[in-house]
């Protein structure tokens, strides 16, 4: 597709839809065979931005929605998508194979974990009719279910792009393209892998934009990707929903957590709680874990099955409190939670936006709770001007139990291990400085490799300056990356050189 502008592909404006009793999506001119599947999953009213897109999305347009997650945005595309491949393909079955007809692109992990969930209840009966392309999950699995001819592909940007360049997925034949949550996708760095993805897929297909907020940023992919796209706008998603009770806490920072274990203790429903740092995050459930809250954490630095763990926990309500980072809470698609907790503030604006669309949503009541230390008052002013809220302001109990952080080190209580460490509590720790140093294991042989410090855990072939296999330049793999490109393949050599498959462009 050129690099059509906006002015030249005007858009058609779609009204909010006026949901009435004969809203129904087997009002929709789909097929029987999906009507019943729909119904079957207890799929019977559309939400608004499934009554705004689905029509036009049936008749082949291009779509440019702006919606918040939770208001049913995953259905919409799913629909259109699913009613095509009725029409023009069959599930593979043994001795042949259908080429890959849709793909569609998300932030995350979780949110495509969670996508694949919505279509195997429309799909009971095809099982490998659909797969997920992304980092932090064995290649190896997603190399074989690719060979089973999957119709439909559910990625996150970076590993797909890596699959690009490797050649080992062919997305020629795809004529329908999803790019949900397209402003995450920017935030996150994505919009490289984006380009890359998108010239590997046919011009004349059909795309479908869904995206929080249309600034600058997604203009500039409004304008390459989509043309005459119907727009569609569901709600003012640059503040928070009128739904959601906003209240504000003026408390000291070490009586944070007395304040949230109040909550815990005087209200009901679901928490998600958020903090500045994945240390925060860790510290706080950690803490509530020991008051007697089931409670867990989830970040960037939690492995995917200690993530997709965290989350079906909260989600089943094994977890009633689920602390996490914003980077982290980009792929938490989970209903009916009661209250949104700002531990810490955020960074902006639209942050805040973005955790509060946590709760109150299809409908329902919620809470957001941010707790507002006396010098950051003036912040959470700001906010409320930004988006032209109003907190209802309180002041935390003055009684509340003050958590102990960074408790000074008393030496005199340090124990002498050893004769290098039998005198004052100072020498004590010296001692125990020298040893570490040393590469000591608290003997008091000579020091290893002639004095030099001892890197005993590292892997071998990974000294100061270099990454271990699977890491990024970072030290860390984030959602979507290409953290196993470079890890052993069992199949022989490296993941990047696959002799038994070779560059077959698959």
């Amino acid at each position: 597709m050129t690099n059509a502008t906006l002015e030249q592909h005007p858009t058609r404006e779609v009204e909010t839809p006026v949901l009435t009793a004969t809203s129904l999506f087997t009002n929709f001119n789909i097929s029987e065979p999906l009507k019943n599947r729909l119904t079957a999953a207890g799929f019977i009213t559309p939400t608004p931005v499934q009554a705004g897109a689905i029509p036009p999305a049936l008749e082949g347009r291009d779509i440019l929605a702006t919606a918040s997650t939770g208001t049913g945005k995953t259905l919409s595309f799913l629909v259109p998508i699913l009613e095509k491949l009725d029409a023009t393909s069959a599930p593979s079955t043994r001795g042949k194979r259908n080429p890959i007809r849709a793909l569609i692109l998300l932030p995350t992990r979780e949110l495509a974990m969670q996508v694949l969930d919505n279509y195997a209840k429309l799909m009971p009966g095809a099982k490998h009719d659909a797969v997920l392309i992304c980092g932090g999950l064995s290649e190896n699995t997603q190399f074989d279910n690719l060979d089973r001819g999957p119709r439909l592909v559910v990625a996150t940007p970076g590993r797909l792009e890596d699959f690009l360049r490797r050649r080992e997925i062919d997305l020629s034949k795809v004529d329908m393209f999803v790019l949900d949550e397209v402003d995450r996708m920017l935030d996150m760095g994505f919009l490289p892998a984006i380009r890359r993805i998108v010239t590997a897929v046919p011009r004349t297909r059909q795309t479908m934009c869904y995206s929080a907020t249309l600034d600058a940023n997604i203009q500039e992919i409004v304008r390459d990707y989509v043309k005459n796209p119907v727009r569609i706008e569901i709600g003012n998603t640059s503040k928070p929903s009128d739904r959601v009770e906003l209240r504000a806490f003026t408390v000291m920072q070490d009586q944070k957590l007395g304040l949230l274990t109040q909550m815990l203790g005087q209200e009901q429903g679901s928490f998600l709680v958020f903090t500045r740092t994945k240390h925060g995050a860790d510290r706080v459930s950690r803490k509530l874990e020991k008051l007697g809250h089931d409670s867990n954490a989830i970040h960037g630095d939690r492995s995917q099955s200690q993530r997709t763990s965290a989350l079906k926990g909260f989600a089943s309500g094994k977890h009633r409190v689920l602390v996490a980072t914003d980077v982290a809470a980009r792929g938490i698609d989970v209903s009916d939670i009661a209250h949104v907790v700002n531990y810490d503030l955020p960074n902006a604006s639209d942050d805040f936006v973005h955790r509060i669309g946590r709760t109150g949503r299809a409908g329902a009541k919620g809470v957001a709770t941010s707790f507002v230390m006396p010098q950051e008052r003036h912040e959470a002013r700001k906010l409320e001007r930004e988006l032209k809220i109003k907190f209802d302001w309180r002041e935390a109990d003055k009684n509340l139990e003050k958590e102990e952080r960074n408790k000074p080190l008393d030496l005199n209580t340090l124990p002498a291990q050893d004769s290098a460490a039998s005198g004052s509590g100072f020498d004590a720790l010296l001692a125990l400085e020298t040893r570490s140093w040393r590469g000591d294991s608290g003997s008091s042989s000579a020091p290893a490799n002639n004095g030099r410090p001892s890197f005993r855990g590292r892997r071998k072939g990974s000294g100061p300056g270099t990454r271990s296999q699977g890491q990024s330049a970072h030290g860390k793999s984030g959602n979507g990356s290409h953290s196993s490109r470079n890890a052993s393949h069992p199949r022989g050599g490296s993941s990047g050189s696959r002799p038994t498959r070779g560059n077959r462009g698959r």
